[in-house]
């Protein structure tokens, strides 16, 4: 079948509407969210359960590669074709319009279809007083349920770990060739055939005996035991934890979640944040020891910066912070997406400089007044490190007395409880910093290449977290920014390379010391196209998709098709 006869299939499945086939207006799908871009026949946009499902069924009688797609907010081109030399045609699925969420048990649980977001999770559980499985940096533009199981993502919450479920219904492609529905959402009598199952999931057609399944994780549960354990030898989390692959969970694409059934965690009555500077970053472990074997209650969050990326995100990452702030979560997935297709067209604009909507928000941004709180800005004058720790309900007080004792003793430090505008702004911050070193770059493209950013789980045990650079590679870098996850050790290194700088010499330099150092990497935005799937997951990508359909030459492994039925 050539890629006009399958475009035209999947046109009738979905709708002219539905199919996007010109290269024009497939390129924003066809491109990564930072980097990476490749070839497709087109994309589909399938409206229900069951339009997903004949889709699958013209692509996989197609031989066709299969991408699934959400909202692209991956960093490591995991979501996009990668090049033009796959053997077959490609066939971009984007889910982002099939979008439910089911309360379960009052909320307890939740079934999620492929499209929904973590935002929207948020916004749906907030009336009963319940917080989601998980939060991660890109919740707030537009991240999906589903992308997070499929990647392990992890994120801020120290409770909470990585995104995970044992619970799923999803669709393969077998050892056969052939296309088959696996019903492991745990729901009783949803019926028979894909399409009794799919109309009665999307109806709402169970009574609540039909629950089983709890026997069945629906979060990674053990979490909390293995971020306590200060001594282990390995890293609390990370994307490839061989414990943490099952199904859907790590699929990275490899087979197509229609749903997936998820915990959540009733809200805390109460949080407060402390802020914490040091000029010695041995302080910071010596807390991160005391909390984690001492503390009854573990932190909501504890977020690491030094100054530099201080200094970086308060600068570029302002008009992010004036966004939040002003306009809210609720509408940046949309502005995002706005932005995205604007830059895309406009670089192909001769003599219109590259990324012009990012040095226009940032040049507007420099136009408002301050927007961090003077106690925040004082430390970063006195302190070149800092932490901010969000506790709630009776961790509130159990921080306080030790801050006050235990920290209070050390030389060097400070620490203050933030006012509710002081809470707000630090977090927001912290957040902002997460694009800063994007922002910094696209403004000084004469005097840098392109930003080298490393996600980094260092061992639970490890104590010598704070990077030191030796000087040759140092001599290569114009901003080394450090920021992350203190509790799990979870850590962003994002290196600006001075203009002519070898970026593959000084990538492999620095994974160098860390596999030196048994980090594993990367910690929370999985392989993409852009890592090496070490042996595990290769096994866990081969298990679920055994002909190579899904997702080929995710983690740097072989595109070709390896169906023997193929049409």
């Amino acid at each position: 079948m050539t890629g006009s006869e399958i475009i035209e299939q999947l046109k009738l499945v979905v709708g002219h509407k539905g199919v996007l086939s010109s290269k024009s207006k497939t390129a924003y799908y066809r491109s990564g969210f930072r980097s990476g871009f490749g070839g497709s026949v087109g994309v589909v946009f399938p409206k229900s359960l069951i339009e997903l499902w004949e889709t699958l069924k013209v692509c996989v009688d197609a031989n066709c590669a299969i991408i699934m797609q959400a909202t692209k907010t991956g960093l490591t081109e995991g979501s996009s074709p990668s090049g033009f030399d796959y053997d077959r045609e490609v066939i971009i699925i984007n889910i982002t319009r099939i979008k439910k969420i089911i309360l379960l048990d009052g909320g307890k649980q939740v079934i999620a279809f492929p499209g929904s977001t973590l935002h929207e999770l948020e916004g749906e559980l907030s009336s009963i007083k319940r917080a989601p499985h998980s939060v991660i940096g890109s919740t707030t533009i537009g991240a999906t349920i589903v992308g997070g199981i499929a990647n392990n993502a992890g994120g801020a919450l120290c409770k909470r770990g990585s995104s995970y479920t044992e619970l799923s219904l999803y669709a393969r492609v077998n050892e056969e060739g052939n296309l088959e529905l696996i019903n492991h959402l745990g729901i009783e009598n949803l019926g028979e055939t894909p399409e009794e199952i799919f109309e009665n999931l999307e109806k709402g057609s169970f009574s609540k005996e039909n629950i089983q399944g709890m026997d069945k994780a629906a979060s990674d549960r053990e979490y909390q035991n293995r971020i306590r354990n200060i001594d282990a030898e390995i890293p609390n989390r990370y994307n490839a934890d061989p414990n943490r692959l099952y199904e859907v969970s790590g699929s990275a694409g490899k087979v197509v979640a229609f749903a997936v059934r998820v915990d959540t965690y009733p809200m805390p009555k109460e949080k407060k944040v402390f802020y914490l500077g040091t000029n010695n970053p041995s302080d910071f472990s010596k807390l991160r020891k005391d909390i984690l074997k001492n503390f009854s209650e573990l932190p909501e969050m504890c977020e690491y910066m030094n100054r530099e990326i201080f200094d970086t995100a308060k600068k570029y990452g302002k008009d992010v912070f004036l966004s939040i702030k002003h306009i809210g979560t609720k509408r940046l997935p949309k502005l995002y997406a706005i932005k995205s297709n604007m830059e895309y067209y406009l670089n192909k604009i001769p003599l219109v400089p590259k990324f012009l909507p990012d040095q226009i928000l940032y040049y507007l941004s420099r136009l408002f007044p301050e927007h961090l709180p003077k106690r925040l800005i004082d430390y970063r004058n006195q302190y070149e490190h800092y932490l901010i720790l969000d506790m709630s309900d009776e961790g509130i007080d159990e921080a306080r007395k030790y801050l006050e004792k235990e920290w209070s003793s050390l030389d060097g430090v400070g620490f203050f409880e933030c006012n509710e505008d002081e809470q707000k702004s630090a977090l927001m911050h912290r957040f902002a910093a997460a694009g800063a070193a994007i922002r910094y770059q696209t403004i000084h493209q004469r005097k840098t290449e392109e930003v080298l950013a490393l996600d980094i789980a260092l061992l639970g045990n490890d104590t010598e977290w704070m990077e030191k650079i030796p000087d040759e590679i140092k001599e290569d870098l114009d901003l080394s920014l450090y920021y992350g996850h203190f509790m799990c050790h979870v850590f962003h290194h994002d290196y600006i390379l001075k203009k002519g700088t070898n970026i593959k010499a000084v990538k492999e330099n620095l994974l160098k010391r860390l596999d030196q150092k048994s980090a594993k990497y990367p910690a929370e935005h999985n392989v993409g196209h852009m890592y090496k799937a070490d042996e595990s997951l290769q096994k866990h990508y081969l298990e679920l998709d055994p002909t190579n359909t899904f997702n080929p030459g995710i983690g740097f492994t072989d595109k070709k098709s390896t169906r023997t039925n193929a049409n």
